[in-house]
């Protein structure tokens, strides 16, 4: 599959999916959204890939924010599409995906960027990074989740106070916020990410799968994570990756999981 606003390469049981918008610093926009979606359900696909890296092109931007000049003009009606669709474009989409995401921010992260890195499994950023959702600054608030996963993320005070002044954080602040998960220098950044993956990657894709739907399951209204915890280890046990893991450690060597 070609896309015009993003790359995509796959090496080792890992898919780097890089947003490639550099004059625009990565911003999103309709065509970006769906190219990603479109990506990150190839990937998914791909039996090969265990772990999904995405990030931006250049050293200035992840993603710097949506393409304003697209919805300037909208209607409420057409400004509630916009937000509905992209969240199960993309953003929602990111946070179900049954391969873990992990957003490598080379830059900046702000309004949808950060959106887009918060639906992520994991956060990494390099030390130069810098986050924010200002969309208040443009009499609007988030629309791609942010007002949901921040406060999940930080604590509903301190988000409410960064969605309020619209104001931008710096990589060790958000680091201290729990915001990301490391902090390293840029040129470290993508190894540090791929790193991660790859020990991602020699486990149970099955029992990670899983296990990122108990942890989505406590987030999600009406649902009781902790019933989820016990379907989804029962499940587990009736997998082949349950069989393998076991008689592996039974038999005290390194398993070596199919992913069934």
């Amino acid at each position: 599959m070609s896309f015009e606003n993003i790359l995509v390469e796959k090496n080792n049981a890992v898919a780097t999916i890089t947003i490639n918008r550099p004059t625009k610093l990565n911003a999103l926009n309709k065509a970006t959204i769906e190219e990603l979606h479109n990506a990150f359900k190839e990937c998914e696909s791909d039996n090969e890939v265990r772990v999904i890296i995405v990030t931006g092109s250049g050293e200035k931007a992840f993603v710097a924010g949506a393409d304003i000049s697209e919805f300037a003009s909208f209607s409420v009606s057409e400004g509630s599409e916009l937000a509905r669709k992209g969240q199960e474009l993309l953003f929602d989409f990111v946070e179900n995906l049954q391969t873990p995401v992990i957003a490598a921010i080379n830059g900046f992260a702000l309004g949808g960027g950060l959106e887009l890195a918060m639906a992520a499994h994991i956060r990494i950023a390099s030390n130069n990074a810098k986050m924010g959702l200002p969309e208040v600054t443009l009499g609007v608030i988030p629309g791609y989740g942010g007002t949901q996963r921040l406060p999940q993320l930080i604590g509903k005070g301190r988000a409410n106070e960064l969605i309020m002044t619209a104001q931008m954080i710096d990589a060790p602040t958000a680091l201290s916020f729990g915001l990301i998960n490391h902090m390293v220098s840029q040129p470290e950044l993508l190894d540090k990410a791929t790193e991660m993956a790859l020990k991602i990657a020699k486990n149970s894709p099955v029992a990670i799968t899983q296990a990122i739907k108990a942890v989505n399951a406590n987030f999600k209204d009406g649902i009781n994570g902790f019933n989820t915890e016990i379907d989804r280890f029962g499940y587990c046990f009736g997998t082949a990756d349950f069989k393998e893991g076991t008689t592996a450690f039974l038999e005290k060597r390194k398993a070596d999981f199919k992913g069934n």
